[in-house]
């Protein structure tokens, strides 16, 4: 009986990650910015696509297809 009044009574924010909840990871098409891309160009269009111009880019990682030709890029922002 302890442990459901627990359950219910307690505060949602006790449960949540905010750290977590903060960083988001967008995917760019290569197409979208140009193959021979320069990082800076593809921080900056993942800030337009995620709507969130003055955020922090924590990553950046190439995705490629099975030949190894570049088709994406994969963005950590926070």
């Amino acid at each position: 009986m302890l442990i459901l009044v627990f359950i219910f009574l307690t505060p949602k924010s006790w449960f949540e990650n905010s750290e977590f909840r903060r960083q988001k990871t967008v995917i760019i098409s290569a197409e979208t910015v140009g193959n021979q891309a320069d990082r800076s160009s593809v921080e900056q269009r993942a800030r337009e696509v995620a709507g969130r111009p003055e955020s922090q880019v924590l990553a950046v990682r190439e995705r490629r297809d099975g030949s190894g030709k570049l088709v994406g890029y994969e963005v950590d922002i926070r």
